[in-house]
């Protein structure tokens, strides 16, 4: 499935029906009464939360969305029918804005959560609500209301207890897939990884959610590489996995890069927690990996864990970490 995070649309809401002038017609009653009904009341655009849903890609083919207009009223003082509201399912972690992009409308946080952005129009009134004793046979009608209509934007900000940070090439799509049954691209090539992916963690039936994070460069706060649509996404992320390729020579210039961009985009980032894992030591010796771990633990007083997420080792004691971090 394609992911997209960004989307504008324009959504309409039904308006309302128009009130009937109507007078009523009966055997022998020459001069019936009013008995005009009230218009209907024209739908609404709401939006729903569905928990199966990880993209805005449906937003893409379509833009324009319109809420069914409420129906005239009618004789016999019958009120026209209501239009249908128009329901638009959305990922959890969905923001929506006004035209600005800027001004936020709603966070739409939790499964199922709804609300209504557009408000259809209120019927029309039918002649039988003018009737007064100085009035019996008025043909006032109002016409009803506009349904509200305008431009929003569409903002996904994946929602996960632990997103995975990195360089790009450090592993993370292939950490992913081992861990959880997500299925990433996954290639010996930097920016192999253009989207968040989410995968479940399943272990000592709790749950937690992982988001592989695309690999960041220096300059990814200012977009750079795509850098700031990325990590816009780590915001919601509780707590941050750190994944280090322990191959590379400069292990600690290479960890204060990404935390640098964490800062710069938005210092928040920093002060979650942080774990810190060495991959692919399936491909260095046992001294190699003892010596990097001396040198970057002098430097960064955190404890320091070691994987290898091609050969599968390490990873039962990972996911003893993950959920004692999140449960």
């Amino acid at each position: 499935m394609k992911f997209l995070d960004q989307v504008k649309i324009y959504v309409k809401a039904g308006d309302g029906g128009s009130g009937s002038a109507s007078f009523r017609r009966e055997k022998f009653v020459e001069f019936g009464g009013p008995d005009g009904g009230d218009g209907g009341k024209g739908g609404s655009i709401i939006f729903i939360v569905d928990r199966n849903l990880n993209t805005l890609i449906d937003f893409k083919y379509q833009q324009h969305f319109k809420a069914e207009h409420g129906q005239d009223g009618k004789g016999k003082k019958k009120t026209g029918k209501s239009g249908k509201d128009l329901i638009l399912k959305v990922p959890v972690g969905t923001q929506i804005f006004e035209e600005d992009n800027n001004t936020l409308i709603d966070d739409l946080t939790k499964t199922d959560q709804k609300v209504c952005v557009a408000n259809g129009g209120e019927g029309g009134m039918g002649n039988t609500r003018f009737k007064s004793s100085t009035n019996r046979a008025p043909r006032k009608k109002t016409n009803g209301n506009i349904g509200e209509s305008f431009w929003i934007w569409l903002q996904l900000k994946v929602i996960a207890d632990i997103g995975i940070v990195g360089m790009p090439n450090s592993g993370k799509s292939s950490l992913l897939s081992v861990l959880t049954n997500a299925k990433p691209k996954i290639a010996d090539y930097p920016f192999t990884t253009i989207n968040p992916n989410l995968g479940i963690i399943t272990y000592n039936n709790k749950e937690v959610t992982l988001a592989d994070i695309p690999g960041l460069i220096e300059g990814a706060h200012e977009g750079v590489g795509l850098g700031d649509k990325f990590l816009k996404h780590i915001e919601r992320c509780k707590n941050i996995l750190h994944l280090i390729d322990i191959t590379n020579d400069n292990l600690l210039e290479n960890y204060s890069k990404v935390r640098k961009e964490l800062f710069k985009y938005n210092n928040i980032l920093t002060k979650k927690e942080e774990i810190i894992v060495f991959n692919k030591i399936d491909m260095v010796s046992n001294e190699e990996i003892n010596n990097k771990i001396d040198i970057f633990s002098k430097k960064i007083r955190k404890k320091i864990h070691t994987i290898s997420a091609l050969k599968h080792k390490g990873l039962s004691t990972i996911k003893k970490i993950l959920v004692r971090y999140v449960h």
